[in-house]
């Protein structure tokens, strides 16, 4: 198989698919190997990034996407009717970026963060399917305990977890003055 028909399939999977699709199972539809899938995957997003394209291939971890580019965006919600990009309260990044960089957690270790009790946030983030259960820690109890998604890849433009900024110790000391306020404005609200 040659370049052209190898991106061409690649393209096609992709677009038929209109989920992520594992690099592995490329390779196999394609008859190479996920070495030569990345190199052509590498091509076709030089290539999309060159053109003025309304598409684009993302990499998710092990994992591949064929997707709009948000530039377009608000031009799909006219067509198509879609409610604008939910977006999120300063609580519920404050949950996410938690999960995601201490992941696999439970609802426990999060409010051990925090200071507060997070059930409607990670509810929330569950719902927007940002955050999934992962299993269940071998505790008393057994709890729940949670990770990122494909979809938070997505929705924050990185292919991989490595790629999230470092998380500094101010930035921890802004999450529990943060938490801090909103125990008091919880507190003032039920008196």
């Amino acid at each position: 198989m040659d370049k052209k028909e190898a991106y061409g399939t690649i393209e096609a999977i992709l677009f038929a698919v209109g989920n992520s699709v594992e690099i592995e199972t490329i390779a196999t539809a394609l008859d190479v190997s996920k070495e030569e899938v990345l190199e052509y995957i590498d091509d076709m997003q030089t290539e999309y990034a060159k053109k003025n394209r309304g598409i684009q291939i993302v990499r998710l971890e092990n994992s591949v996407q064929l997707r709009t580019k948000d530039d377009y965006y608000d031009a799909l919600i006219k067509v198509t009717n879609v409610p604008k990009k939910q977006t999120l309260s300063d609580s519920a990044y404050e949950v996410l970026s938690i999960v995601a960089y201490k992941q696999p957690v439970t609802r426990m270790d999060v409010e051990k963060v925090r200071g507060v009790n997070s059930d409607h946030i990670i509810n929330r983030l569950v719902e927007l399917s940002l955050i999934e259960e992962k299993g269940r820690l071998n505790a008393p109890g057994k709890p729940i305990v949670f990770g990122t998604t494909e979809q938070f890849l997505r929705s924050f433009g990185v292919a991989s977890l490595e790629e999230l900024p470092e998380m500094s110790n101010d930035m921890i000391e802004e999450f529990k003055v943060e938490a801090e306020k909103e125990v008091e404005v919880n507190l003032k609200m039920d008196v």
